[in-house]
């Protein structure tokens, strides 16, 4: 039983580290003096799974999967999983950057449908929602690209390339949903630590 334990704390923390955070063009330093920066999720060209299967192909087999274990499951998951954008992942992102600037007290906040001189979009690139066994556990992981632009020009001022934002919480969490909403959160974390170490 120790050694189960061990080794769900060892696939855990090796994902807890595995997030990477690069800026791939440009810089940050354009956000001085900023209050506001109005944001964008675009989830148009995700992948999910180690297959990369598409949103589409990623649904119709989970919900299969549900299905297939108790009728109606599936379809009950589906609605869930249609409103995880809006009500789970989109808030996450946005509550704990702006959660993390206002500790530190940088008057930057992001906002969704605001007129900004500077647009954040994020591009979901990839997910993979993990799993929870309960003993047994692997966190969820959450890539994306995050690209500011200039709102007028639409011009890139700097990109931001952001690999397996790890989605996890103490306890356990069932929800495929909520623990990539948990990616999400982190991404939004270490962007915000990122603006504030690097825009004085």
């Amino acid at each position: 039983m120790k050694k189960l334990l061990l080794a769900g704390l060892i696939t855990i923390s090796s994902f807890a580290i595995a997030q990477k955070m690069k800026t791939e063009k440009g810089d940050l330093s354009f956000l001085k003096g900023q209050n506001v920066v109005n944001v964008v999720f675009d989830y148009s060209d995700v992948k999910l799974m180690k297959e990369n299967m598409t949103e589409s192909q990623y649904v119709e087999k989970h919900s299969a999967e549900l299905n297939a274990k108790v009728d109606g499951n599936g379809e009950s998951w589906k609605k869930q999983w249609a409103t995880s954008k809006e009500n789970i992942w989109n808030p996450k992102f946005l509550s704990i950057a702006n959660t993390v600037l206002t500790k530190e007290k940088n008057p930057l906040r992001f906002k969704e449908g605001v007129d900004s001189p500077y647009t954040l979009e994020v591009k979901v690139k990839w997910i993979y929602p993990g799993w929870d066994a309960g003993i047994m556990k692997q966190p969820a992981k959450v890539s994306t690209q995050l690209i500011f632009i200039d709102s007028q020009t639409k011009n890139v001022v700097c990109e931001i390339n952001s690999q397996e934002a790890p989605g996890d919480q103490w306890g356990n969490n069932f929800s495929n949903e909520y623990r990539v909403g948990e990616g999400f959160a982190k991404t939004g974390k270490s962007l915000a630590q990122k603006i504030d170490k690097e825009v004085k």
